[in-house]
């Protein structure tokens, strides 16, 4: 069994995003190492602790349940009150993986689902974290990836989040995105947002707006793809915005259809399934310059937390509104560039062009 410290001091559940806010002031305090806890810590079972989930690294799944108490707060603050799909593994991360979005038989009463509608228009409940033990019995369920959802769980429809994915493509790497992390953060300081950013926990970079909750998941898809082609106007050399990965080149690739319903990418502090047991971790814009993404791992993020804080903290403080971003949009629409192509699993969305590769399309094939 491992004891679990109790539920963050107004975290989400009911409380809702006021509660999450309170969280994030709760994981702000962590500086000093400690963390507001509201009732009595929980005793979650941990079955084969010594199972090694990283092998080149040695960690274990005990190693990884601790890690997840030790970053609770933060852990929360970011991933809580929202719908969330579990990366789970049946041995280590080399072995069989899958993603698990509804409870599955036996969570805990501590553990709360939420109902949300999926791109095809099915209904459903996942999975939502609440506290620090909510993940840990997630860690007891063989997870190692957390993908929460930019959306409250009481209003799943809406994201509070505009999230942008840089990744790199081969013959590029964690530093050429650097440049490119600078320059979008500029392009959406021009449209009234302010940006915070994440290493992935692999080669690229997330970047995160909050964002006022009024607008559907296509809206904040186009406000992506608007702050997107901004982008690529100013580095033509250096981003792409192209689906097809024959037209990206050696350019860092803005994943806009991260953006889409049920479309997630890992949370801040999750850890990520690659050799070196990489964490997503928050950072500050002042660091950027001088990061290595494998020094954030499951061994160094809870002293790194305690000795700085939390950088997305307040994250959540100041929301802005995608409104210019729609209007370039509408701009863009209006000079010929329409909508992008949709994930494959997604049914024909709405002016959408043609989900053939273009060296296909030219041969006829």
């Amino acid at each position: 069994m491992l004891t679990v410290p109790g539920r963050i001091a107004g975290a989400a559940g009911t409380a809702g995003r006021a509660g999450a806010e309170a969280a994030a002031e709760a994981a702000a305090s962590a500086g000093d190492g400690e963390a507001r806890e509201a009732g009595a810590a929980r005793e979650v079972r941990l079955s084969s602790p010594s199972r090694v989930l990283w092998p080149e690294a040695g960690f274990t799944k005990l190693d990884l349940a601790q890690y997840i108490v030790a970053v609770g707060a933060a852990f929360v603050a970011a991933n809580g009150d929202r719908p969330i799909s579990l990366q789970r593994f049946a041995g280590n991360i080399d072995g069989e993986q899958f993603f698990s979005k509804n409870p599955p038989k036996g969570t805990p009463d501590f553990v709360r689902s939420v109902m949300v509608t999926y791109p095809s228009g099915r209904t459903h409940p996942q999975l939502v974290i609440d506290e620090p033990a909510a993940a840990v019995w997630a860690v007891q369920m063989n997870t190692i990836v957390f993908h929460p959802w930019p959306s409250r769980a009481e209003d799943s429809d809406h994201p509070d989040e505009l999230r942008i994915d840089l990744d790199p493509q081969p013959g590029t790497d964690f530093d050429d995105a650097i440049p490119v992390a600078f320059e979008m953060r500029s392009v959406l300081a021009e449209a009234g947002l302010t940006t915070f950013i994440k290493t992935s926990g692999n080669r690229g970079l997330h970047l995160a707006c909050p964002i006022e909750p009024t607008h559907e998941f296509l809206d904040v898809r186009h406000a992506v793809i608007a702050a997107a082609r901004e982008l690529e106007r100013r580095m033509p050399d250096q981003v792409s915005t192209s689906w097809w990965k024959e037209l990206r080149g050696t350019r860092i690739f803005v994943d806009f259809n991260q953006a889409n319903r049920d479309r997630t990418m890992a949370g801040a502090y999750s850890p990520r399934a690659v050799a070196q047991a990489t964490v997503s971790c928050p950072i500050g814009w002042d660091e950027l310059e001088n990061v290595n993404p494998r020094d954030f791992t499951i061994a160094t993020v809870p002293d790194r937390l305690v000795k700085l804080g939390d950088p997305w903290a307040k994250l959540h403080a100041h929301p802005g509104s995608i409104g210019d971003l729609l209007l370039w949009w509408e701009r863009d629409v209006q000079d010929g560039l329409g909508e992008l192509p949709f994930p494959p699993d997604f049914p024909k969305m709405p002016g959408e062009p043609p989900r053939v590769q273009p060296s296909r399309a030219r041969s006829g094939s």
